[in-house]
């Protein structure tokens, strides 16, 4: 498989941490680029960061790559006002869009939520709605919108109601499964993982949407199911490994 390299702007943000991360200790990445406002702990060998203003950013400060990942997301009382929100939930999602179309940057990942409707009573789920028809509208080279649910994890600052909601969906996510599977709550490693998942191992022919389903049903590679021993191989036993391992065929 083609190495790649990856680009990952809200790389301070809790998903955007946990990304960097997986993207770095994956085989699958020789390089990964942070674009973020400050600093990271976390340093590797792979791992570039540049210090940007998100308002003054540049096609230029776009390194070429393979994935762009945008896990920029902000609350209220960050935010302060709705403008504010906007301006991080929607503004920039699109304007870093727009730049990685110009630069030729082929994938560009993105966060956004459950529930994500344009025409929503809701601030919250009509900003993430906006951003995702504003998205779909700059016709990408290829889109992947993830809906997580309610994310849970450890987080740099508390939240006492994500707190209260993880308590309740600790308790009742064992009770959701078959069709319901898809409303228990998101862990954010699981989600970073799912990021990188789909990026590697997914087409990239249209546009996709990865909803909170998509998102808990990605599994580790190793994890993936084994295929079937063909036919011809059945009864070579020099071949079957899963029954003489490399020990044994070296005492025979």
């Amino acid at each position: 498989m083609t190495k790649r390299t990856a680009i990952v702007i809200g790389a301070t943000g809790f998903i955007g941490k946990l990304l960097v991360k997986q993207l770095c200790e994956s085989e699958d990445y020789v390089a990964v680029s942070v674009i973020a406002r400050k600093n990271l702990i976390y340093t590797h060998a792979k791992l570039d960061v540049k210090i940007r203003e998100f308002d003054k950013l540049e096609e230029n400060d776009l390194d070429i790559a393979d994935d762009l990942f945008c896990c920029l997301g902000t609350t209220m009382k960050k935010a302060k006002t709705k403008e504010n929100f906007e301006k991080v939930d929607l503004e920039y999602p699109l304007r870093i869009a727009s730049l990685a179309k110009k630069r030729g940057i082929p994938n560009f990942h993105v966060i956004s939520a459950a529930g994500s409707n344009s025409k929503s009573p809701f601030f919250y789920s009509r900003v993430k709605g906006k951003m995702e028809e504003g998205l779909i509208d700059l016709k990408l080279p290829h889109l992947s919108i993830f809906r997580p649910s309610l994310l849970t994890g450890e987080r740099a600052e508390f939240r006492l109601g994500e707190r209260l909601a993880e308590g309740i969906f600790q308790l009742i996510n064992p009770l959701l499964i078959g069709p319901f599977k898809g409303f228990r709550a998101t862990d954010g490693e699981q989600l970073a993982f799912a990021m990188y998942h789909y990026a590697v191992h997914t087409s990239k022919n249209k546009d996709q949407l990865y909803k909170s389903i998509d998102i808990l049903n990605a599994k580790p590679f190793l994890e993936k199911e084994e295929k079937p021993i063909p036919r011809e191989e059945l009864f070579d036993w020099s071949k079957r490994k899963d029954i003489f391992g490399d020990e044994d065929k070296a005492g025979d």
